[in-house]
């Protein structure tokens, strides 16, 4: 089984491209830096994953994501090895992404830095007599709650 799942900041806004042909498809490129749980003194405070999004992913990573956004990313993990100009070996993975997530609230990300526009943000209209932004719930109904 090959299953990661990560959290993290994008270390830069991420780089998408459009594949060529008649079906161009979004290939979205970004780095996350996720924190270490412990640091010793001398190691670094955290390890950066190059990932990669395809498809309408891609193109919802190049809408909302900004450098400093933190997200919840699971993948799996592939080998990502070249040879580099001098004929070297150079040995790196890369994370296939399937899923991404919001880790946390605009606000929580000082607004200015995570790009999310809220896209997904949804109003429902306020319920007669709930200022206070809690719905009513008329006497009798718990005989009908699945749960107590």
């Amino acid at each position: 089984m090959n299953k990661v799942i990560l959290m993290g900041r994008l270390t830069r806004d991420p780089e998408v491209r459009y594949s060529q042909g008649s079906n161009q498809t979004a290939v979205a490129r970004f780095s996350i830096a996720v924190d270490r749980r412990f640091k010793r003194e001398g190691q670094p405070d955290a390890d950066f994953f190059n990932c990669t999004s395809f498809g309408r992913q891609a193109e919802f990573v190049e809408r909302y994501l900004r450098k400093g956004t933190k997200i919840l990313v699971s993948g799996n993990i592939q080998n990502d090895n070249y040879t580099n100009k001098d004929g070297q070996m150079v040995y790196s993975v890369r994370i296939m992404v399937d899923e991404i997530e919001f880790a946390e609230s605009k606000n929580a990300s000082n607004g200015d830095n995570s790009g999310y526009t809220g896209g997904n943000s949804y109003s429902r209209p306020e319920p007669s007599g709930a200022g206070d932004g809690f719905m009513n719930i008329p006497d009798g109904i718990d005989e009908e709650l699945p749960f107590n």
